[in-house]
């Protein structure tokens, strides 16, 4: 190996952040651009931040004060400031109404979408750098309000492509165990954190393993050993009891509300905890949400710190496989809650919040292991084929013509001939190639290759003669007709898709 090859560099990606091209990207916008349309028909305004905090904005879900670069990516400016790249879009929007809240009207509605990164271990379906898009109201401390953002978040699913049935919405109150930690002596925040993450982790490891994370701890199929939240045996009994009252999915919301209460152990928090939930099942009704959209569920606590009363969380519904096949459940797509503390850390003074987040770059895949993906298949340009550098300037004419009605249309720049030039357009995804010979110039007359006909007999989609008779695979036209011709190919195409 020579020392020039040595010193290049392996051309590779950072682990978590991935490359995305067409499709994918194509899906998420497409996304961002729908549920943005939902939260500006309910009266949410934009709003864009930038990409980086201030570290000690980000508050105390940094574990480092020192370095702060676990959870999230860290760098000190020339003014020894530490900055961090935003890991949601909810702490710089407290942020955000804590600089401008005399000026915002109140309460404050804003929606954003944007990247946001977390230093956290890649795996599967797990990145570093992924897109949300969340709306939340500043300013309200009405149940209302919660009932607001649940209802809208339906209707953002819905706008996704999702049907009835396809999703729900879990709802639950981090108040319940605030009360039921209250009755049963649990003061320490450690202890009721550490136990609100093993409680977080009831569907995926079931009673048994939440015990045991409520207990002393727990060994993990990997080795692995997590301590547990040593729990009095007590407290562990009536959250076993607790959580036992979810277990009807069948039940309306107001059912499920008196089987939590008669759980018992609530205490006067939790009591107050189900008032408010009750007030969002009224609101809920009253919008006319589905009792199987939204469903209450006590298992629900979100894993972020800062939420202060009702949580949400989106679950996907429908079934979906992997690249090769097999069987994967999503769970999450998206989700929120009321953090009525957030804002407080900048002023002092406590500023009821809610929102709700979807997660795009997680509902996009989502959607495509569910074999919704194939709307977002990326149309590329019609390809104008070049055969003559003489004949330039009839290529460059028929390229600006279909330009100028709106087709999206290229001229082949590389040096190819004509076999690799349609390959060229085939890969492209072009509904059409147009071809401009001698022969057709000298006529006044121009070829035009109808390639989704071409891909559609190759596949078998469509072998009856009247079909073919429609969608020719190639048609010589007049010159004049270049454009009628080609718009009419593209829009067979969009309305058979």
């Amino acid at each position: 190996m020579t020392d020039a090859a040595a010193a290049r560099p392996e051309a590779r990606n950072p682990r978590g952040f991935a490359d995305r091209r067409g499709r994918d990207l194509v899906a998420e916008r497409r996304l961002v651009q729908r549920v943005s349309a939902v939260y500006e028909r309910w009266g949410f305004e934009p709003l864009e931040t930038g990409a980086f905090e201030y570290a000690d904005a980000l508050g105390k879900f940094l574990p480092d004060a020192d370095r702060p670069n676990e959870g999230v990516f860290a760098l000190q400016d020339d003014d020894d400031q530490w900055m961090a790249l935003r890991y949601d879009l909810t702490a710089p929007l407290a942020r955000f109404a804590a600089q401008n809240w005399e000026t915002l009207p109140k309460p404050f509605r804003r929606y954003a979408f944007g990247p946001v990164w977390r230093n956290e271990k890649p795996g599967p379906g797990r990145f570093r750098e992924f897109v949300q898009c969340d709306a939340d109201t500043v300013g309200s401390d009405r149940p209302e309000a919660d009932a607001e953002i649940i209802a809208m978040a339906c209707e953002g699913l819905q706008a996704a492509g999702l049907a009835a049935g396809q999703a729900v919405i879990r709802v639950s109150n981090r108040k319940l165990f605030d009360g039921l930690f209250e009755a049963g002596g649990v003061t320490d925040p450690l202890q009721k954190l550490t136990a609100l993450r093993a409680i977080d982790k009831f569907d995926r490891l079931g009673w048994e393993g939440v015990a045991a994370l409520l207990g002393e701890g727990r060994l993990d199929e990997s080795g692995d050993y997590t301590k547990g939240a040593n729990l009095p045996l007590g407290v562990a009994a009536t959250i076993e009891a607790f959580l036992a009252s979810a277990g009807d999915a069948g039940l309306s919301r107001a059912a499920t509300l008196e089987r939590v209460a008669a759980a018992g152990g609530l205490g006067a928090i939790g009591e107050a905890a189900l008032e408010e939930l009750a007030a969002i099942d009224r609101a809920l009704a009253a919008m006319k949400v589905d009792q199987s959209a939204v469903r209450f569920d006590p298992t629900i606590v979100r894993g972020l710190e800062y939420y202060t009363g009702a949580v949400f969380e989106a679950e996907l519904l429908l079934e979906t496989i992997d690249d090769k096949g097999r069987a994967v459940r999503f769970g999450s797509i998206g989700g929120g809650g009321r953090y009525d503390d957030l804002v407080a850390r900048f002023t002092g003074e406590r500023l009821p919040a809610t929102g709700f987040s979807f997660g795009v770059s997680r509902l996009a895949s989502a959607l495509r292991a569910a074999g919704r993906g194939d709307e977002d298949a990326v149309r590329g340009p019609v390809v104008v084929i070049v055969f003559s550098e003489a004949d330039m300037q009839h290529y460059l004419d028929a390229v600006s013509e279909l330009r100028s009605a709106g087709v999206p249309a290229e001229l082949y720049l590389g040096r190819a001939g004509m076999k690799a030039q349609m390959k060229y357009a085939d890969r492209r995804g072009a509904p059409a190639a147009v071809i401009l010979g001698g022969d057709e110039i000298a006529a006044g007359q121009v070829t035009i290759k109808d390639l989704d006909a071409g891909r559609a007999l190759a596949a078998g989609v469509a072998d009856n003669e009247a079909w073919k008779a429609e969608r020719p695979g190639q048609r010589l036209v007049p010159r004049g007709e270049l454009v009628s011709t080609v718009r009419s190919i593209v829009e067979a195409a969009r309305t058979a898709s």
